[in-house]
């Protein structure tokens, strides 16, 4: 890997703009390709991060254009899950043959679609992070913000050298031995709080704080479990009820991102989450009707452009 490497965010909302953030606070030349708002803010005065750990404006590059993926050493895919073939086939005519793509999206199967699009070497990455945008270039970080990197293709050296990049850049970075089980273990953390999220507009603290809804959370997540295994991923009860207690815990302050793009009247990721699972589920024969409603409620809301911004 190229010691001073060009890294470039592709779809930099709030979590690209956390990392990308991140990234360019370590000194590294990073370019946020994000919305023209934002990026015209950021231009001006930089990325505001309110941070747990600090809070100041980060210089970093921004655009609205595909130009600087020409160049890119690392291209970190931030876009929605729905978005991933679309934008993928609209920047493949400029992005550099050798850059190294880390695939930073919900959702089980994003690394793959990309592979299938473009020949980079692309790997899959699982994201911990809670964050949201507040205004045009401002990032208010919730809680945590670590990465797991993982091949689908068996091990890879490329892998070390990254993960040795983000910690040196004081983003803690661990490479898993079994990427799947990690990709469906935050898998199922997102059907179980995003939606519910959504449709409450609530935080995950007060989420879990009654009791009918962690009843709702458990159901959602042993039809997790079903679809899960029969996709070959073996999660124990025990390992997904540690998982999804440490995001009540940890990111108690956070309302999801499909609560937010309800909130902005936006298309929510809910087909690669909880709708993901209602399909394996038909096609397995088994019932998942917790997930079933979650994801019909949030079809609904998104059908007819709930906005509960001001809620």
């Amino acid at each position: 890997m190229n010691k001073s490497p060009k890294i470039v965010v592709l779809g930099a909302g709030s979590v690209g703009c956390f990392f990308g953030g991140m990234l360019a606070r370590a000194g590294h030349d990073v370019t946020l390709i994000a919305r023209a708002n934002h990026v015209e803010a950021i231009s001006k005065n930089g990325l505001y991060m309110d941070c747990q750990g600090f809070q100041e404006y980060v210089a970093v590059k921004a655009q609205s254009d595909y130009l600087p993926l020409a160049s890119a050493d690392i291209v970190l895919c931030c876009v929605k899950s729905p978005d991933t073939e679309s934008v993928i086939n609209h920047v493949k005519t400029y992005l550099n043959k050798n850059a190294v793509i880390l695939s930073l999206q919900n959702g089980v199967d994003n690394a793959e679609r990309i592979t299938k699009l473009v020949d980079n070497p692309t790997y899959p990455t699982v994201v911990y992070v809670a964050t949201a945008m507040v205004g045009p270039g401002k990032l208010k970080h919730f809680g945590r913000g670590e990465l797991v990197l993982g091949s689908l293709g068996g091990k890879s050296n490329e892998l070390n050298e990254l993960s040795d990049f983000f910690q040196k850049s004081k983003i803690p970075c661990e490479i898993s031995s079994n990427i799947k089980k990690d990709l469906w273990l935050k898998f199922l953390v997102n059907c179980s709080y995003n939606g519910i999220s959504a449709i409450g507009q609530i935080q995950y603290g007060k989420m879990v704080s009654t009791s009918e809804v962690v009843s709702l959370i458990n159901q959602i997540t042993k039809e997790c479990l079903m679809v899960a295994e029969k996709e070959g991923v073996v999660i124990s009860s025990a390992e997904a009820d540690q998982v999804n207690h440490a995001i009540g815990v940890t990111m108690s302050g956070q309302k999801s991102s499909t609560a937010q793009d309800l909130a902005k009247g936006k298309l929510t990721e809910i087909d690669y989450l909880n709708g993901l699972i209602v399909r394996r589920g038909a096609e397995y024969g088994l019932s998942v009707s917790a997930n079933q409603a979650i994801y019909a409620l949030v079809k609904m809301l998104e059908k007819n452009g709930i906005n509960t911004v001001s809620q």
